[in-house]
């Protein structure tokens, strides 16, 4: 009589958040996108993923690692007046009906990501988008003089 074995991969939810962070990267580096991740934000919160489009358009990925951390964590309709398009991203073994219907929704893993609903665009104020793509750009190249 042989017993059937059952394997079961558990991650870290750090874990899960990493892999789901870069792959939400590479995704939306892969749609030309330029991405950067752990962004601060002018209302004090701080953005997973921010990336800056071809047009200067802006798109912000809040990363969900599992139901408790979405549960918890409410504050992200506080993104939407920093970008032109918001997302979740999630892993693929999320229960994604437990999201709400109006983000966009990102499911990725290490390696890269799909886009499975498109995020409703909104039109950041000249201004804003101004303010935010130069403190982008400074983020940015002030990471590259970190070692």
């Amino acid at each position: 009589m042989s017993a059937a074995v059952h394997l079961e991969l558990v991650f870290s939810r750090p874990e899960t958040t990493l892999g789901v962070t870069r792959g939400a990267a590479r995704l939306l580096g892969d749609m030309g996108y330029a991405p950067l991740l752990e962004v601060g934000l002018p209302n004090g919160r701080r953005a997973d993923v921010m990336a800056l489009g071809r047009r200067g358009d802006i798109v912000i990925c809040e990363v969900k690692s599992g139901i408790a951390d979405y549960r918890v964590d409410r504050k992200w309709p506080e993104y939407a007046p920093f970008c032109d398009a918001f997302y979740f991203a999630v892993a693929p073994e999320f229960p994604q009906s437990i999201l709400p219907d109006e983000p966009g929704l990102i499911v990725a893993d290490s390696f890269g990501g799909a886009v499975v609903r498109v995020a409703p665009l909104a039109t950041l104020a000249p201004p804003r988008r101004k303010a935010l793509t130069l403190a982008f750009g400074r983020l940015a190249a002030l990471r590259t003089l970190r070692p």
